[in-house]
């Protein structure tokens, strides 16, 4: 079925978040896997800590906090790799499947938006690096509202500024609190599962579960 309007998670849904520590795996070594999914795994934790708390600081600062305990927690990786892991971050691989989906969208005449923790800096360039900025018509960052993901608020920018309902809006992460977030507000959600993880939040199951994008068109 298609919708009025598709809005995308950014980070592990458009773009793969662990392409900065590949694009090094050679200087790395063996733990660049874990020490990749602890980079995020801290990144998401301190968001919603500082939700929790009331309080905001941007998300690359948490970017780069995170990237600071990983190499805390993990030794073996030579900390002098920082400031190439931190750049890689502002330019990371979208997923291949993602331009012509967002394309094919955009030509059945869908508005097509990114909902995103990121900072709105990260956002331009994660974005024009990978050339999506010619179909999205819209860009909304937390920056707006300074709480992140999974507070309401955050959901609310989409209806708000597009005065649409949140059931004609069909969301995609891949991030399976990102939509039981969004399910929560309302939003026809889209559970992108690639790397076949179980399910969780059992009380706000996904409308429809996808291993890539590919599936939105068929």
């Amino acid at each position: 079925m298609r919708h009025a309007a598709y809005v995308f998670d950014a980070y592990g849904t458009l773009f793969d978040v662990h392409a900065a520590v590949r694009r090094h795996a050679g200087e790395i070594g063996p733990e660049g896997q874990r020490f990749s999914e602890l980079w995020r795994a801290k990144q998401l934790e301190y968001s919603w800590v500082f939700t929790l708390m009331g309080e905001y600081t941007d998300f690359w600062t948490m970017t780069e906090r995170a990237l600071d305990f990983a190499f805390a927690r993990i030794p073996s990786v030579d900390r002098r790799l920082r400031q190439d892991l931190l750049d890689a971050y502002w330019q990371l691989d979208c997923y291949e499947e993602v331009p012509a989906v967002l394309k094919a969208l955009k030509a059945g005449g869908a508005r097509l938006a990114v909902l995103s923790n990121g900072s709105p800096a990260m956002l331009e360039s994660a974005i024009r690096s990978s050339a999506l900025d010619t179909v999205l018509d819209e860009v909304f960052s937390v920056e707006t509202v300074r709480r992140f993901k999974t507070d309401q608020s955050v959901y609310e920018m989409v209806t708000n500024a597009w005065r649409i309902y949140p059931q004609n809006v069909s969301f995609q992460s891949s991030n399976r609190w990102d939509v039981a977030g969004a399910q929560h507000f309302g939003f026809r959600t889209v559970w992108l599962n690639r790397t076949d993880q179980p399910d969780e939040y059992e009380e706000f199951p996904p409308d429809l579960i996808l291993p890539s994008l590919d599936g939105l068109l068929t």
